[in-house]
């Protein structure tokens, strides 16, 4: 009897062993050159888990309760593997680069018209300042080349630097004028998404007020606003350069008070830790609550600038924290404030670029703040936003700062989507050519076209007005004032959601709804000044001679006399037309 229920309890305790038994699936994931891959997300079919590679190594170690199991392996820019794997074997999975991989590193466009080719232009540069040297769109055949498409990235940053420019007395290098930019800085036309649409899409027909033979199109994308009580939780790292080029009143201390402002405004819920680099890169301050305001607030007052800029170094840590801090379902941000002029480790906008657009890949995204002047490097921290999931904003002083962290807070750090773009198909029947004003691409990456289009980052509450400017056929000019069931062009808005790249579509139709220009929204006359400005101050060979007294009187008609901007903007145009006098556009080579 005693050796039965010995038999028996053995026979138990052999099952509950099984049923318990553990095994620990290791290996690599690597391409095809044998190099490790980072980031790359592992789905186990059996427990229904996902884990990712290590950031560091690229390996992976993951708890099994199966012999025999399978993985789906995917990462951006290869291909998906799905394989069949014994738990208690090193394994090394090789995933294959996608055709496009090579393509994605190259520079990429933020407007696009498919099937053109083009030629390589004359650039140029502005001293110590760099900027990448950009091209005008060109007037386009419709007929040939009907489908375009343009970025909706809502970077602000050259409104604010060509402001602090013409403060100066001084004129604007022509590639820091970024007219989408001008535009987009003050949101205008901003309509509420209805319903649970996450954008409202609309788009005006009118005519043009600086060339009365053609016509303006008018496409505006609103991003619908977060509600401020559902917010989710933050985890912020700030980035601060304290080197040696940031003592200076308009640099270090400028963004002190900004970085101030923000802290003010922090949840209990909110984290945040502050990396410094400036002769060496330090953790200032590990991941603190926002509860602890006072300890925030006196961490920030202590900073002080010198030594080198090892920037790409900083970046790295910055991320490592961010990642060890990271809240699951929360606003994961790298706060990068700096001049741009990294001067040790990795400083080209190329090398800096592939390091980012791997950090993006583990959902931290990065907002880059400007300042300074005189070797401010716009491309490098334009370069930065943009492969970071993240915008761009030059701080010209502390009332900037507010607008950027305060007043515009959902806006500039708060996603509601990534990689928009929108698509437009013009009807060939009615418009005869057209140009997209602003939305110029980089030099580099026209003479390495591969039409690859750059999606851009949305913000709660962000608006996107492009302007096309359009030559009618002869049968848009006999149908503008009357009701047709034609239309204009086709638009499609495509993005993702949170670091999610299951692509979203939504179909538009821009219609032949023409009202005189006197008569349309002041909002979107406040727009065309804007555009008429810009096209002034970059001496645009698009733009016929208009004198500054006429761009003023056009903004004097509609602006609105609340808003402080808009009233400081006509300002701006006074103070350009002494700096530029008469001067004429340039012309084409």
């Amino acid at each position: 009897m005693l050796f039965k229920k010995s038999i028996l309890y053995f026979l138990i305790f052999l099952c509950i062993n099984n049923a318990q038994a553990q095994y620990y699936l290791r290996g690599e994931i690597k391409d095809e050159k044998n190099k490790l891959l980072p980031h790359a997300k592992i789905f186990v079919h059996g427990e229904k888990k996902i884990y990712y590679s290590e950031s560091n190594t690229g390996s992976f170690g993951i708890d099994e309760k199966r012999l025999y199991d399978s993985l789906t392996i995917s990462l951006e820019g290869y291909e998906t593997q799905t394989i069949r794997v014994k738990t208690d074997v090193w394994l090394v999975v090789k995933l294959k680069a996608t055709d496009d991989a090579n393509s994605k590193r190259q520079p990429k466009l933020i407007s696009i018209t498919k099937d053109q080719s083009r030629d390589a232009f004359k650039a140029m540069a502005a001293g110590d300042e760099t900027y990448f040297q950009l091209i005008e769109n060109d007037n386009i055949d419709a007929k040939t080349f009907p489908n375009t498409g343009f970025s909706l990235n809502v970077n602000k940053a050259s409104y604010s630097n060509v402001r602090r420019f013409i403060n100066m007395k001084s004129e604007v290098p022509t590639d820091a004028i970024r007219t989408e930019e001008l535009i987009n800085y003050f949101n205008l036309g901003y309509r509420i998404p209805s319903g649970d649409s996450l954008f409202s899409v609309y788009s005006q027909l009118t005519s043009c007020p600086w060339n009365t033979q053609n016509k303006l199109m008018f496409v505006n994308v609103s991003a619908k606003k977060i509600d401020l009580e559902k917010v989710p939780p933050g985890n912020f790292v700030f980035l601060i350069d304290v080197s040696g080029s940031m003592d200076m009143p308009n640099r270090l201390p400028l963004l002190k008070a900004a970085f101030q402002l923000f802290v003010k405004n922090l949840r209990p819920v909110d984290t945040v830790s502050i990396v410094t680099y400036g002769g060496y890169v330090q953790i200032w301050l590990e991941p603190t609550s926002g509860q602890e305001q006072k300890k925030i607030l006196e961490s920030i007052e202590l900073l002080e600038a010198n030594g080198d800029t090892p920037g790409e170094s900083a970046i790295r840590v910055a991320y490592q924290l961010a990642k060890k801090s990271f809240i699951k379902g929360g606003n994961n941000r790298v706060i990068l404030a700096t001049d741009g002029d990294f001067n040790v480790g990795e400083t080209s906008e190329k090398a800096l670029d592939e390091i980012i657009s791997k950090q993006r890949l583990t959902g931290v995204y990065l907002t880059c703040l400007g300042v300074g002047m005189g070797n401010l490097k716009d491309s490098k921290l334009q370069t930065l936003a943009k492969n970071g999931n993240g915008n761009y904003a030059y701080l010209d002083d502390i009332q900037e700062a507010e607008r950027v962290l305060v007043k515009e807070l959902t806006q500039t750090l708060y996603a509601v989507a990534d990689d928009a773009f929108m698509n437009v198909n013009f009807n060939s029947d009615l418009v005869k050519s057209y140009r997209l004003i602003g939305f110029d691409n980089k030099k580099e990456a026209l003479v390495d076209n591969k039409n690859l289009l750059e999606g851009g980052e949305i913000g709660s509450g962000s608006n996107v007005l492009a302007i096309f400017e359009i030559v009618p056929t002869d049968s848009l000019i006999k149908m503008s004032n009357k009701n047709s069931n034609q239309h204009l062009a086709e638009m499609e808005l495509r993005y993702s959601i949170n670091n999610n790249h299951t692509n979203h579509s939504h179909q538009y139709i821009a219609n032949l709804n023409f009202i005189p220009f006197d008569s349309i929204d002041h909002s979107l006359r406040f727009a065309t000044a804007i555009t008429m400005f810009s096209l002034k101050l970059k001496q645009s060979a698009y733009f016929p001679y208009k004198s500054w007294s006429i761009i003023k009187k056009l903004a004097q008609n509609c602006v609105d006399p609340t808003n402080r901007l808009q009233i400081e903007f006509i300002a701006l145009i006074e103070k350009a037309s002494k700096i530029y006098g008469n001067k004429k556009a340039k012309q084409r080579d």
